[in-house]
């Protein structure tokens, strides 16, 4: 019945999985929201206002945004398209020059833009075609959108209520360390949004002038696709880099490219050696292997938005498996001793004091029962009441050989 029940919370939690991410995503914003008002409050300005006065600036800086940075983005990136448009075309003709300088025979090369032209290709453009796909992709956008800025506003509204009602699906005598390992977990959150703020805006800064020295077009695409591919480890970077050096190699001077492939790489080992050390000293430090596969496993399950979020999914999840797993249950983890071997060691310490006298035979007899006697007590203990912990457990039990 146990199996049944725990295979059908999986498949409900299978099921379920996007709301979960959804809500995550929920989470990860008030708690970024709800450190700003916590830096409003010792001015003794009380929580509502702080909370509004956190949802204006917010609002003011967005607006700021929409209005002076995505125009100019949007063109540039439009004109980012045309330029790739234009490099695919031209593929055929480059993979052909180079067969004809070839002494081998390379094998023909599809031609790419009557593939990427034909709606029954079902190619990736194919999509724009279809407008009810659009809309109903933008529909879900619009309305998963609103569902976590709605939620995010609730959680900010009042925290300590819902952390409350959380930690009550938790058993009585855990409630303090669960509550103790949520603290860990936002204080996780709020270094990782700290830091992927300020690595986003130095890459961004650094991309922007670099580009610009090397005179390579739409500095503002390039420079603010790499700030926000930033957030995603390994995968965005490397992604980023992919757009300038296409353009500089249709450029009339495509040696352009290595520099700006130097450039990218030279931004990375500063952000990586120097900046994220720095502005990062407390945070969870995570094996790179442990960070990708991470990636692949959230991407595979979530998406691309699970993609995203991968990081600070892949923090709370070793918060929790540090502290509850390792500390609580496998630290404290020690096997009572059974009977047959309180017997073979009170068989030998016997044959040990009858060789060494009667004095010390009494005295080791009487440890040992003593020993025997306490340890049968405590595992009978540890089997009528469950809710004693197995620290409580080790803790009062006494080793051989004492006094009891």
């Amino acid at each position: 019945m146990g199996l049944i029940a725990l295979v059908t919370t999986l498949y409900i939690l299978w099921q379920i999985r996007q709301i979960l991410l959804l809500i995550f995503t929920a989470v990860v914003i008030a708690i970024a929201l709800n450190k700003l008002v916590r830096q409003l409050q010792p001015l003794k300005m009380p929580r509502a206002v702080a909370i509004t006065t956190v949802l204006i600036g917010t609002t003011v800086v967005s607006i700021l945004f929409l209005v002076g940075v995505v125009p100019p983005f949007i063109e540039q990136a439009t004109a980012l398209f045309e330029v790739i448009l234009l490099g695919v075309e031209q593929l055929p003709a480059a993979w052909a020059t180079l067969q004809a300088q070839l002494p081998l025979e390379l094998p023909s090369f599809p031609d790419l833009t009557q593939w990427i032209a034909t709606p029954e290709s079902g190619s990736a453009f194919g999509i724009f075609r279809n407008f009810f796909s659009v809309f109903n992709n933008t529909l879900q956008i619009v309305l998963q959108t609103v569902l976590v800025g709605a939620l995010s506003l609730m959680l900010l509204s009042n925290p300590g209520a819902y952390r409350n009602g959380t930690l009550r699906l938790f058993p009585a005598f855990y409630r303090r360390r669960a509550d103790e390992i949520f603290c860990a977990c936002e204080r996780a959150l709020c270094d990782w949004l700290g830091a992927m703020f300020i690595n986003s805006i130095f890459i961004f800064a650094l991309s922007f002038v670099g580009l610009y020295f090397l005179g390579v077009r739409l500095v503002l695409a390039h420079a603010l696709i790499a700030g926000v591919l930033n957030v995603i480890p390994n995968i965005g970077p490397t992604l980023s880099v992919v757009f300038p050096m296409t353009v500089a190699l249709l450029s009339p001077t495509p040696w352009k490219a290595i520099e700006v492939l130097a450039l990218y790489i030279l931004i990375q080992n500063i952000e990586s050696y120097w900046l994220t050390p720095t502005i990062m000293e407390r945070r969870v430090s995570l094996l790179p292997a442990i960070t990708l596969m991470a990636q692949i496993v959230c991407f595979t399950m979530f998406g691309v938005l699970g993609l995203v979020l991968a990081l600070p999914l892949t923090v709370v999840a070793k918060i929790w498996i540090q502290e509850l797993v390792i500390k609580d249950i496998l630290d404290q983890w020690q096997l009572p001793r059974s009977r047959p071997q309180a017997v073979a060691v009170a068989s030998h310490r016997r044959g040990v004091a009858a060789a060494r006298g009667p004095g010390y035979g009494e005295a080791a007899s009487g440890n040992i029962s003593s020993s025997e006697s306490a340890t049968e007590d405590i595992i009978s203990t540890e089997r009528s009441q469950s809710g004693i912990t197995t620290e409580t457990v080790v803790r009062r039990t006494p080793a051989l050989g004492t006094s009891a």
